[in-house]
């Protein structure tokens, strides 16, 4: 099935940070059609689908609330997005629990970290994928032409958990009404989509995840991962190994319902994601928000160096594009409510609405990202509130160390122990750009820094 386009030739070149569009996916030319509540609230407009060619995660999560809110109450909407790299945390999270902000606040860190890995390669001698598998072009720059080597850290509207996305991950949203609403309902219609790219092995999961089942006659798996979940062996003597390729999350008003998730196609990152994912100050903080459930992921798309013996279930050996997997998509969703010509929309087409240009500003803010993270408490060592063994503390730090204290919407609120002055109640966390300037001791300024995230001085990691 051709997917068909309502859009205009010539807006992708005056947008350097858009996604590109496939020649033959293009309809027609003219004026750009904008985008406005009148559009997309008409009552004409029963079934919508959309499909969004910027990788700016604020303003596809930007269009996407607007069409939670203007759509109108009876309609189906389909909207579709691919970011550029970023960490994106659910709306009730806490960004010091599930985040390495020190590795995210990197200046060009996955330049960094495919440097590393290259570096790895070398001395263990192995080539088990070549700088082209990990997104870098010939000019140092990733796949789609993109500068993406920086990862931003991006808190959405929603709850669950927190993801990553990138120029592999493919977004897709519905929203319905909430008597329409249901949690495997459109998960499912995404499986069916994956099954029509050949992919037969994906199912959606207890926890309403989208999984991939891969049999293998080894011990090693394709993701390199651990602790995927494993079933117990078939008969043949093979054993079946479970990797999530898909969340979910979702956001319920009185009129409207959302469900949104991901689709791990071919992330040109996939062995960095734990890396950001996993926080130093973890272990040291009791949270009241919601934290996420930890899950072996894989792309769906086989790795060229791949476990031969894994067997996914996919006829088709080569990579499954973005392109290919949103046409699977819209066909399942056309199949479900009704064929619509889907509507690209960009930079371009939502130029002058205020309510995304208002919701851009606030995903961008800092105070959303991190004076929204719900009341928690930091302690060096067990409390009464908090007995939890704690990590050894650096050796470098004074033996009488003990510090502890309470952030209440990203604010410090009451400080204790030995370790930290008092003159930081009523710091914003995320203003404290070096710890050092902020203790009377170096060694402990330089550990608080990695913990949360603070740049310290020009030049060091």
């Amino acid at each position: 099935m051709a997917l068909k386009l309502s859009t205009r030739p010539f807006w992708q070149a005056r947008f350097s940070q858009n996604l590109p569009l496939s020649p033959s996916r293009i309809r027609g030319g003219g004026a750009v059609r904008h985008f406005s509540a009148e559009i997309a609230s008409h009552p004409s407009n029963r079934v919508q689908i959309y499909i969004s060619r910027s990788s700016d995660p604020y303003l596809n999560l930007s269009i996407e609330h607007f069409l939670l809110q203007k759509s109108g109450p009876d309609s189906v909407v389909l909207f579709l997005y691919t970011n550029r790299p970023c960490v994106v945390i659910g709306r009730n999270q806490n960004p010091w629990v599930e985040v390495n902000l020190g590795l995210i606040n990197r200046p060009g860190v996955l330049a960094l970290l495919r440097s590393e890995a290259a570096a790895l390669r070398r001395r263990k001698s192995r080539e088990w994928e070549s700088e082209i598998d990990i997104g870098q072009g010939k000019n140092g720059e990733s796949e789609n032409g993109h500068d993406d080597d920086g990862v931003l850290l991006v808190r959405r509207r929603s709850g669950g958990g927190t993801v990553f996305h990138d120029a592999g991950n493919v977004n897709y949203s519905v929203i319905c009404p909430p008597a329409s609403f249901d949690r495997d309902k459109h998960a499912e219609m995404v499986v069916r989509a994956l099954h029509r790219l050949g992919v037969r092995s994906t199912r959606v999961n207890e926890r309403h995840d989208i999984v991939l089942d891969v049999s293998s006659t080894s011990s090693s798996s394709s993701s390199r991962s651990s602790s995927s979940s494993n079933k117990p062996d078939n008969t043949d003597g093979t054993s079946i190994k479970t990797f999530k390729i898909s969340g979910s999350a979702y956001k319920l008003t009185r009129q409207r319902s959302l469900h949104h998730g991901t689709c791990l196609l071919s992330s040109p990152n996939l062995p960095f994601i734990g890396r950001f994912l996993r926080s130093p100050a973890a272990p040291y903080v009791k949270a009241r928000g919601v934290e996420s459930v930890r899950s072996a992921v894989r792309n769906v798309s086989r790795d060229p160096n791949h476990n031969k013996n894994d067997n996914d279930g996919c006829e088709r050996r080569e990579k499954i594009t973005n392109t290919a997997f949103e046409d699977a998509v819209v066909a399942e969703f056309g199949a479900m409510y009704g064929n619509v010509d889907a509507e690209v929309v960009g930079p371009a087409e939502v130029a002058g609405v205020p309510e995304i240009e208002k919701g851009v500003a606030e995903l961008k803010s800092l105070d959303w990202i991190y004076t929204q993270t719900p009341q928690f408490t930091f302690s060096t060592h067990a409390t009464e509130s908090d007995p939890r063994p704690r990590p050894a503390l650096p050796p470098s730090l004074p033996p009488e160390f003990r510090a502890a204290m309470t952030v209440r919407h990203g604010q410090i609120t009451e400080v204790g122990g030995t370790g930290l002055p008092e003159s930081l109640t009523s710091t914003l966390l995320h203003e404290v750009d070096d710890w050092r300037s902020r203790t009377t001791s170096e060694p402990v300024g330089k550990w608080l820094n990695g913990l949360f995230g603070a740049r310290g001085r020009p030049g060091e990691p």
